[in-house]
């Protein structure tokens, strides 16, 4: 259930655009919890930048009673270089090159701060949950159709690092280790937690990170594979799961935009 912000509570929306759903909320950014109801919408197919626009347009319209100015963060499941998506993964090609940042602040009327998926969890993480007042390198690693992941060198970002496409003997992990992988492939909770440590080992041997942090979905169920990864670095489940998104991405808005 969503709490209720404090009185002159700094609030901003985040949105999150993955492959399948278009996710939702308000959050008081003193406590990073979300202060309304969580909406959805589906990903438009295909997720055109035209149709995924007006589905953000839509989901910020479920919270009108919010001034016109609030802040809204927006990830997607993409590298973004100065406001331009630069890839597409599990969206339509057509991303690739289009000024995300100008389009969104068109769609919705208002400026918006856009970031990669797996950077705004981390962001999250980093700031309010597995992360937090972690020094050194940390790797937030997110589970789910694919893999994406965000560095933090003392609890900075290095954006866009796509770790989730190294190659191990030719082969891409981000379906092979994925969450979906599992899933797709009938595999054990063994044979994948196998695939997993094969990929993060050779993240590992390439950052040296001093914590991994696992996140996606899958990290309920957590005590499933963790216990089975033998890695340098402590791994931890993320705290903040299917929020973490929307979470990282309003704390990005609002600091962006705080005056």
């Amino acid at each position: 259930m969503a709490a209720t912000p404090a009185p002159g509570a700094p609030v901003a929306i985040g949105i999150d655009i993955g492959g399948t759903g278009i996710k939702g909320a308000p959050v008081d950014l003193r406590t990073g919890r979300l202060v309304g109801a969580r909406h959805l919408v589906p990903t438009p197919q295909p997720a055109t930048p035209l149709a995924v626009a007006a589905a953000v347009r839509e989901l910020r319209w479920q919270y009108a009673d919010l001034p016109d100015d609030t802040p809204v963060g927006v990830t997607i499941p993409a590298v973004v270089r100065r406001g331009v998506t630069r890839t597409a993964a599990n969206i339509d090609p057509a991303w690739i090159g289009t000024h995300a940042v100008e389009l969104f602040t068109v769609a919705l009327g208002t400026p918006v701060v856009l970031l990669n998926d797996a950077d705004a969890a981390g962001l999250a993480e980093i700031r309010l949950g597995a992360g937090r007042g972690e020094a050194g390198v940390v790797l937030v690693i997110t589970l789910g159709t694919g893999i994406g992941s965000a560095v933090f060198a003392d609890g900075h970002l290095v954006p866009n690092t796509e770790f989730g496409h190294l190659t191990i003997d030719g082969v891409d992990c981000c379906p092979w280790a994925s969450a979906a992988a599992r899933v797709r492939e009938n595999l054990s909770w063994a044979q994948w937690a196998a695939r997993l440590q094969e990929f993060l080992a050779y993240a590992e041997s390439l950052m040296w990170p001093d914590l991994i942090i696992i996140g996606g979905a899958i990290s309920h169920d957590a005590d499933e594979f963790l216990p089975q990864l033998r890695l340098e670095a402590p791994v931890v489940r993320a705290e903040l799961a299917g929020d973490a998104g929307i979470i990282g991405a309003a704390y990005e808005a609002g600091e962006s935009f705080r005056t």
